[in-house]
């Protein structure tokens, strides 16, 4: 599929589970592992940028995990170094599969795209596109509203308001960094004329200083929509 008013191609992985078994978000949780795509052996590739789709939070041996079960496709927007001409994906896809216990997994996949994916790939990967959060504008719900940093005492931890449509379903936060793991939030009460306050607590004030200055992404999803910020605390 290709990428309106550029040059860029959507690819996608797609992962199909068995009943009762799960993977995980880009943050797992309180355990689990992330997944890993490494396009270092793929041809005519200048970039490959991975999106995920909305996730859900599940609980396993260790707490509160987050991830997808069923089945999850992840796309892929590549760009290629010459465009109009085919591109080689050379992936290493390392991933984590929960079902008691977590089993870490590896595996190497090869595609050729060409410039023009099929009918059937293309409405695969749009369909997995449509579930990807949104960048949060300030006209649009949901959208984070304030982050408070409570960096101080026994219990560091972060307050995040946010507003929803009102009356939406199944509301929720999930919070990640590229470079700190940060916990799962909980909700501090239902929802209430369209808002939610979320709570993140740090085990440590050594975690808590570790996320301080960091940028962190806030995902916000619902089932009327999901929305993506990333603001960074001093």
């Amino acid at each position: 599929m290709q990428d309106d008013g550029s040059q860029a191609l959507f690819a996608g992985v797609q992962l199909r589970m068995e009943r009762g078994w799960k993977t995980y978000w880009r943050n797992p949780g309180d355990s689990g592992v992330p997944p890993r795509f490494d396009w270092s052996g793929s041809k005519n590739v200048k970039s490959a940028e991975v999106f995920y789709p909305v996730p859900h939070r599940f609980a396993d041996a260790s707490g509160t995990a987050i991830g997808y079960d069923d089945e999850v496709v992840f796309p892929v927007k590549v760009t290629p170094e010459q465009a109009g001409q085919p591109v080689e994906l050379s992936l290493t896809f390392d991933y984590g599969l929960c079902k008691d216990l977590c089993i870490p997994n590896s595996v190497d996949l090869k595609a050729v795209l060409p410039v023009d994916l099929g009918k059937g790939d293309a409405m695969l990967i749009e369909q997995a596109s449509a579930r990807v959060p949104k960048p949060a504008r300030p006209e649009t719900l949901p959208r984070l509203e304030v982050v408070t940093a409570n960096l101080d005492g026994d219990a560091p931890g972060l307050e995040v308001d946010a507003y929803f449509a009102p009356g939406a379903t199944n509301t929720d936060l999930f919070v990640a960094s590229e470079e700190v793991l940060v916990p799962v939030p909980k909700a501090l009460g239902p929802l209430k004329d369209g808002r939610r306050r979320f709570s993140v607590v740090f085990a440590t004030p050594e975690e808590a200083a570790a996320a301080t200055g960091k940028p962190l992404s806030f995902t916000l999803i619902s089932d009327q929509g999901a929305s993506e910020t990333t603001r960074t605390q001093p």
